[in-house]
């Protein structure tokens, strides 16, 4: 098998195999919780919060730049996200719980907890007795600083009638049953309390704030027509007047504060988009930056000016389009000197003299910078992965291959440490991503590189109807579950086995949520071609799952329609979604499965995996299960994360033993 690569391939592979007989970094160091989750850096400069921790606890740490020590504030075992100050002297952690309703129904809730800056939690925004708290998540839409600082917070209200009657024809005619509308609140968060500031109609969906916290524009979508309305209220007006439409809601980008202008994308037939400035007080759409096609399109904002900075769109990496010079200086010579890897600016203070920023790559842990650009300095605030500090970890790399039926799909392919590029027929693991309408980044996958350090390669393909790819590619998945997005993965293999860089007789799938999915269907549906599978709640019955999203929602929620949309319906063939339901499909040739499941996912059933092993059971096939009491759909513990490391290695261990 060597002959085809030569003696330098020959003495390439036993160097990899001399250092695959070192012992990999254990589970438990890719699978804690990042030591770094977020920084936030204070208004003016010289004050920073870190959130982080060790794999089983959260902390808050306050430090003050150029002086010694800092406050800790331990959360403890709580899901956070993320920080962000109010002020110079409150911080937003934005942490989750679950409130179990009957034997199984559990909700998770998000909330914004205010905690100063000596590390005191002081109150948790729109606490108390107000419709809001029936709200899954309360977004903050804007700060405002100053002696009392205040958060713009999306919230609930009761609806309120004009008193012209037209409202209660309004609603019973759209269905809504429960007259709660999404409200604005404007909330001191000393104390947690706020007042109304805008008050919703049943179709709206969210306000874009200015600096001083005022409503400029809002976004509604009809519940019948799912047509989506921008209006806008200009400085200095007082009423809501149409601005704009759009087929969805993420063609609004946001608000400019300076420019008193919305930003959306505008989209041709010919997959190319174009980002555009509409100003408040009227007048034609305008251009800004390049055209990309066959792209998602974002914007990066300055938190303190309310105002985009830069266009961010790209393939295989972000790619930063600037609009503010002195911010593409830094970020270039930031992005020169950790050449290879991303750079992304989190924060900086207002006088923009202090950066935070965050470094990483698919091969590189990320850690967390301090940027001084007056003393020219750069200081690490800390790694998120800390034990891999100097590991051996396998190298990605980003590749393309053609589908059966000619579509371009793209792909991130991690080897081994110290493998070779030509891999050397290497067992694999196909590692398809969730959503499905989402993407892999171009940064540290800590269960693609766990698998690689024992020695898997790994494919990550962006199969179609992945995101960030444009909305042709993403449409081209819709209802394809079970077809072409499963045959995409089977030509990533094709294509890796035909450049001798894996043994395509050893491959195994592993996947979560949709990428669970994938990795059921793998197995049922395309048998011969994986030696087993592993499912991370994955969903095994679609009908089923169609059922608990009605049951969730109700038949009218955007939730059904947008899966119906995208997984398929059985109007006029009743066996659409049945023909490609793991759970019904499996068979005497269905080769082994590893099933995982949170108790507490609310986004993907524990039922779906219960039912994929009662039919694997019922059949007489192989199943390993492991249920995790205390995690949800993200697997977001330490503990969970590093049970399902340890339980994949060893039944991969059983299933695709990498030594031949």
């Amino acid at each position: 098998m060597f002959s085809r690569f030569g003696t330098a391939a020959v003495l390439s592979l036993v160097a990899f195999q001399g250092a695959q007989a070192q012992s990999p970094p254990p589970a438990s160091a890719f699978g804690r919780l990042p030591g770094v989750q977020s920084v936030a850096m204070s208004p003016a400069g010289d004050q920073l919060a870190i959130l982080g921790g060790g794999p089983a606890a959260r902390t808050v740490r306050f430090a003050t730049i150029d002086k010694p020590g800092e406050t800790q504030l331990a959360l403890g075992d709580v899901q956070t996200m993320d920080v962000r100050w109010v002020g110079e002297g409150y911080v937003l952690v934005r942490a989750a719980y679950w409130q179990t309703v009957g034997p199984r129904n559990a909700y998770r809730f998000e909330r914004n907890v205010v905690v100063d800056n000596k590390g005191k939690v002081v109150s948790t925004l729109l606490e108390g007795d107000n419709p809001s708290a029936y709200a899954l998540s309360q977004p903050v839409l804007g700060v405002v600083d100053g002696e009392k600082p205040k958060a713009l917070v999306l919230g609930l209200d009761q609806v309120v009638d004009n008193g012209e009657g037209s409202l209660g024809t309004r609603l019973v005619r759209k269905g809504v049953i429960n007259p709660l509308v999404w409200t604005l609140w404007r909330v001191d968060v000393a104390k947690g309390r706020g007042a109304v500031a805008e008050r919703g109609t049943p179709d709206t969906k969210r306000w874009s704030v200015d600096a001083d916290g005022e409503a400029r524009v809002r976004v509604d979508e009809d519940i019948i027509s799912h047509k989506v309305s921008l209006y806008a209220r200009a400085k200095g007006q007082k009423q809501w007047r149409p601005l704009a439409s759009a087929d969805r809601e993420d063609s609004y980008l946001g608000y400019s504060d300076a420019e008193d202008a919305a930003f959306m994308i505008r989209k041709g037939a010919d997959g190319v988009a174009q980002v555009i400035r509409i100003r408040l007080a009227g007048g034609e759409p305008e251009p800004v930056g390049k055209a990309v096609a066959n792209q998602d399109v974002g914007l990066l904002r300055d938190s303190h000016l309310t105002t985009p900075v830069a266009i961010v769109s790209g393939g295989e990496r972000p790619v930063y389009e600037w609009l503010d010079p002195q911010l593409a200086t830094v970020h270039g010579a930031l992005s020169r000197a950790f050449k290879g890897r991303d750079v992304l600016l989190t924060g900086w203070s207002k006088d923009r003299t202090r950066f935070v920023a965050r470094v990483t790559s698919p091969s590189a842990p990320a850690t967390w910078y301090l940027f001084d650009r007056a003393r020219k300095e750069i200081s690490p605030l800390g790694e998120e992965y800390p034990e891999l500090k100097d590991q051996a970890l396998g190298q990605t790399r980003w590749l393309t291959y053609k589908a059966r039926d000619g579509l371009e799909i793209p792909a991130y392919l991690t080897l081994p440490p110290n493998a070779p590029a030509s891999g050397g027929k290497l067992p694999l693991i196909v590692m398809p991503h969730g959503g499905p309408a989402v993407r892999d980044a171009f940064d540290f996958d800590w269960w693609a590189q766990f698998l690689a350090t024992r020695g898997y390669a790994v494919l990550q393909p962006q199969f179609r109807g992945s995101g960030g790819f444009g909305d042709a590619f993403e449409k081209a998945g819709e209802r394809e579950w079970g077809g072409k997005i499963q045959t995409d993965l089977l030509d990533g293999v094709a294509s890796l086995a035909a450049d001798g860089v894996v043994d395509p007789a050893r491959v195994c799938i592993v996947g979560a949520s949709f990428g669970g999915y994938s990795a059921l269907a793998g197995a049922t549906l395309n048998p011969d071609a994986y030696r087993c599978a592993v499912s991370v709640n994955g969903v095994s019955d679609l009908p089923q799952a169609l059922g608990e999203t009605v049951t969730a929602y109700g038949k009218e929620s955007d939730s059904f329609r947008y899966w119906r949309q995208v997984m398929g319906s059985t109007v006029g063939d009743p066996t659409a979604l049945t023909s490609i339901s793991p759970a019904r499909r499996v068979s005497k040739a269905t080769p082994p499965v590893l099933l995982a499941w949170g108790e507490r996912d609310t986004t993907v059933l524990p039922a779906q995996s219960e039912r994929m092993r009662d039919a694997l059971q019922a059949a007489g096939r192989p199943v390993e299960t492991l249920a995790l009491e205390k995690d949800d759909h993200y697997l977001t513990n330490s503990a969970s994360r590093t049970r399902v490391l340890e339980a994949t290695e060893q039944f991969l261990a059983k299933h695709l033993p990498v030594a031949r």
